[in-house]
């Protein structure tokens, strides 16, 4: 009972911090997920140190993520001279390129793959956020920022997670075909397809009330991000189970780490991009 109200207390100010800073503005968006790209960069380079025989420089690699997540979401803002800081995210990398000639590191080519792939698996989905919910309205010459499409992408990952327990624990004993037991032994197929439907049924509820798209691109969305987000959830899975661990890290009491929470978003944002950019 104790762990339950720990990990309900703990839910409940994850949510409430990332709803909140995403309906509030572009800005408090923007700090709320470069703060947690940095922080699941220098948390996926303390699992790797830690297990896999690597000695990454987890404060730059987490101080380029917040370089990076910064400079886009000012660009689409059009705030500030986001030029340059794209120019202090080049010049973050190329430290960590260099750097390994002075730290005599055992394994330098391992620093350097593990401190990109960082970047590109956790820096970039963060920031294409803006891509999604900033757009420029050409009639009245202005950045325009519409947060639902931003906030019903976790909405999606959510209902979709919550849709695939309730479904898998309901009739998984009576379909009890795994999804992916190599990686995954308790995700099942009607659980995922669970989380499918709850996806939809979430879509059309945000369509009632937000507009914005039609309920069948609304719908393709959901899907999307339940595809993509479960893809996400088994991608950090396999990581976890190559380097011999159950969560990645302590921070969220109940919840593991920063990974445990966004791993399921690393894939479903940029799935979502793609599908927005590509669907007319």
């Amino acid at each position: 009972m104790k762990n339950f109200i720990i990990r309900a207390i703990t839910g409940a100010i994850y949510v409430f911090a990332l709803v909140g800073c995403v309906v509030w503005g572009p800005q408090s968006a923007f700090i709320f997920f470069a703060l947690i790209a940095a922080g699941c960069v220098y948390e996926f380079g303390t699992i790797m140190n830690h297990h896999d025989d690597a000695s990454v420089n987890r404060p730059l690699c987490a101080i380029a993520a917040f370089i990076f997540c910064s400079a886009m979401w000012q660009h689409q803002i059009g705030y500030g001279d986001y030029t340059r800081m794209f120019a202090l995210y080049g010049f973050t990398l190329l430290y960590i390129i260099i750097s390994e000639l002075y730290r005599k590191a055992e394994n330098p080519i391992r620093n350097w793959t593990l401190a990109f792939a960082s970047q590109v698996f956790i820096a970039l989905p963060f920031s294409l956020l803006p891509l999604i919910s900033l757009h420029y309205d050409v009639v009245g010459n202005t950045i325009q920022y519409e947060w639902i499409y931003t906030l019903a992408i976790f909405i999606f990952l959510w209902t979709s997670d919550t849709g695939a327990y309730l479904v898998g624990s309901l009739l998984g004993r009576y379909v009890p075909y795994k999804l992916f037991p190599r990686i995954s032994p308790k995700k099942s197929w009607v659980g995922s397809i669970g989380g499918g439907v709850f996806t939809l049924l979430a879509a059309t509820v945000i369509w009632h009330f937000a507009g914005g798209l039609s309920l069948w691109h609304w719908m393709g969305l959901a899907l999307t991000v339940c595809v993509f987000g479960t893809w996400g959830d088994l991608v950090e899975s396999l990581i976890k189970r190559q380097i011999g661990i159950k969560d990645s890290g302590k921070i969220l009491p109940g919840h593991g780490g920063l990974l445990d929470r966004f791993d399921s978003a690393l894939m479903a944002i940029p799935g979502a991009v793609i599908y927005l950019m590509l669907v007319p």
